[in-house]
């Protein structure tokens, strides 16, 4: 802002701003649009972006929520291209003896809602005032457009600690912001459009939060070379399942025979279900000691109370996954000691048992809380859930995987997952890829293969070569 003129940058955003408001409303001379407007610049963004629809035929009104803190120049702006101004508790043009006022009755007549209440420097949830216009944008009909990020939600975390605007689209800039990527903040935000006003020099080279795109994943996939064999191509190690759960071994081999490496050895009791559905799998009862080598292992899935089995793969020096069962059996000093690299693959429940806390808190503050376990443990942390979230235990940018489904919410979806990553981290990828890379493509092979209807986790993993193919073509 120091090296650019007056309100530039300003300019660039509500020209922005505007653009992905006409494209929303698809005609805009004729269409009321109603503007929630706060204090500051977010507010300043609002009413030029109102100024250009007005002079584009759209009945503009802007309803001043701190109208004493109002951007002047906006203001100004606003009103010379026709646009109209109410403060809440204007009953022009209303019934006050029925409780109604004039901003609330523009919303529910309006085509367009944009929400410039409160910026990226604002905490905690919507003050009263703005929180029954909020309210009611989300009852009405009207589209309803976020200015940066959807107020009430945290900017840095993605928590929502409040009431909070629903957006059917969010125009941010600049930037993208942690918010607009973690749930439950995500789920507020709706569509994302990023709007680039020229910070990109100013950016920091290292951003808190990356979220891979289908290039970055193409790029992290392995491919086999010309003197490649199968044990070249890594091999991986699952332990898992038990007589109570032999579906869980059979869907974490199903996973690990898609995802890169060369073999599947599997150990536990569930072998004859697993050479039943896959005869390709090496199977063992010896214990993963006496397995044969391996070049990464995978415990826990369905494994039950065996706390042997987990304690021993700890015990080795190749790359292990950690997921269920196991994130309950293992040895936390064990985990924590290891030399080789561990990625562990808990859902929100299993994280707050790991933490101490309760599950809520955890549901509430994903980002926080997939930091926190990453530095305790001492280990690469994939959070499951509606936002797939990875760490590495020494800080740097955390992941987000932004191809997930909420049809992949079914029993052994996350066995299959397990197998995935477990075969990357065979196949020679780092803790923090092979996470990011599972995650990715078994969220697109779980949109593949729902299409918009339930599925099962059988259906996910067979999906799996799709999400491949369509990654790295």
């Amino acid at each position: 802002m120091a090296r650019l003129p007056d309100g530039a940058l300003m300019q660039r955003a509500a020209a922005g701003l505007a653009a992905a408001c006409a494209d929303l409303l698809g005609r805009v001379y004729g269409r009321r649009v109603v503007l929630l407007v706060g204090s500051g610049d977010n507010g300043g963004d609002t009413l030029y972006a109102g100024a250009r629809l007005a002079r584009r035929g759209a009945g503009v009104t802007a309803v001043l929520l701190a109208p004493e803190h109002t951007h002047p120049g906006g203001l100004a702006a606003l009103r010379r291209a026709g646009g109209r101004v109410l403060r809440p508790g204007d009953h022009a043009g209303a019934d006050p003896a029925a409780g109604t006022d004039a901003a609330g009755e523009l919303i529910d007549r309006a085509d367009l809602v944009v929400d410039g209440i409160v910026g990226i420097g604002g905490k905690g949830g919507l003050r009263p005032d703005a929180a029954p216009l909020a309210e009611r944008a989300a009852r009405s009909g009207a589209a309803v457009v976020a200015v940066d990020l959807p107020s009430g939600v945290e900017a840095d975390s993605g928590e929502v600690r409040g009431a909070a605007v629903r957006a059917d689209l969010t125009v941010t800039f600049g930037t993208h912001k942690p918010g607009l990527l973690i749930d439950p903040a995500r789920e507020y935000a709706g569509t994302v459009r990023l709007v680039d006003i020229g910070l990109g020099a100013e950016l920091p080279a290292e951003p808190e939060l990356e979220a891979l795109q289908h290039a970055d994943v193409a790029a992290l996939l392995p491919l086999p070379a010309a003197e490649s064999d199968k044990y070249r191509r890594g091999v991986v190690g699952i332990a898992a399942g038990s007589a109570r759960y032999p579906g869980a071994a059979v869907l974490a081999v199903s996973g690990a025979l898609r995802g890169g490496a060369g073999a599947v050895r599997y150990v536990g009791p569930a072998g004859q279900a697993v050479v039943a559905r896959f005869p390709e799998t090496l199977v063992s009862d010896q214990g993963p000691h006496k397995a044969g080598r391996v070049q990464a292992w995978v415990v826990g899935p369905g494994a039950g109370d065996d706390a042997a089995t987990v304690a021993e793969v700890l015990d080795t020096d190749v790359p292990v996954l950690i997921d269920a069962d196991g994130l309950r059996l293992a040895d936390r000093a064990a985990v924590r000691a290891r030399s080789a690299p561990t990625l562990m693959t808990p859902h929100a429940g299993e994280a707050a048992a790991l933490l101490g806390v309760a599950r809520e808190e955890v549901e509430g503050a994903r980002l926080s809380s997939v930091r926190e376990l990453a530095a305790r443990y001492r280990a690469t942390v994939l959070l499951k859930g509606s936002t797939t979230l990875v760490a590495d235990p020494d800080g740097g940018p955390v992941r987000v995987n932004p191809t997930g489904t909420p049809w992949l919410a079914t029993a052994g979806s996350g066995d299959v997952l397990s197998g995935l990553a477990g075969s990357l981290l065979a196949a020679g990828l780092r803790a923090r890829d092979a996470g990011s890379v599972a995650a990715y493509l078994h969220g697109l092979a779980g949109r593949f293969a729902a299409d918009g209807a339930p599925l099962g986790a059988h259906d996910v993993a067979e999906t799996i070569p799709e999400a491949w193919r369509d990654v790295r073509d």
